[in-house]
């Protein structure tokens, strides 16, 4: 990935045999597997990538919120994220700028554990959508891609 070193850069390696879909990932000291499921073509070895995005959100989103609450001293006491992602016409969503062909639809459900007031799980909900993840999700991303040579 060269020198650049900009904020959080974070490594992430991904490699896989070009005969199927399993990957092996690493990030850092961390060892995963993706793949796709059977239905596919795939052996079903670990999430897929859609999975692995919507894990990155849902985590993110529970640890914004946590933190949140904890530097409120709130009687925060679990978050749980479920999230799930479908293809949906653009043409049914209300909200959405894009009116043709299909776009990306991520549902996100977040239960709150604790003795909470009404006001303070009104604010937290509103904090889910300040997570990183979430806003990188929802701004322009810029992805350049090149071929790495053999060194």
């Amino acid at each position: 990935m060269g020198d650049d070193k900009t904020n959080n850069l974070s490594h992430v390696i991904v490699r896989g045999s070009a005969s199927g879909f399993a990957q092996e990932i690493q990030i850092g000291s961390h060892r995963l597997t993706s793949d796709e499921p059977v239905s596919f073509g795939g052996t079903d070895t670990g999430p897929s990538p859609y999975d692995l995005l919507l894990a990155a959100l849902g985590s993110c989103t529970s640890m914004t919120i946590s933190l949140y609450a904890r530097q409120r001293r709130w009687p925060l006491e679990e978050v749980t994220v479920f999230l799930s992602h479908s293809k949906i016409y653009a043409a049914d969503c209300a909200e959405c700028e894009t009116r043709e062909g299909k776009i990306d639809r991520i549902e996100r459900e977040v239960q709150l554990i604790g003795s909470l007031t009404a006001q303070q799980r009104s604010e937290l909900m509103e904090i889910a959508d300040k997570c990183p993840v979430h806003r990188t999700l929802t701004s322009e991303i810029n992805i350049r891609t090149r071929e790495k040579v053999n060194s």
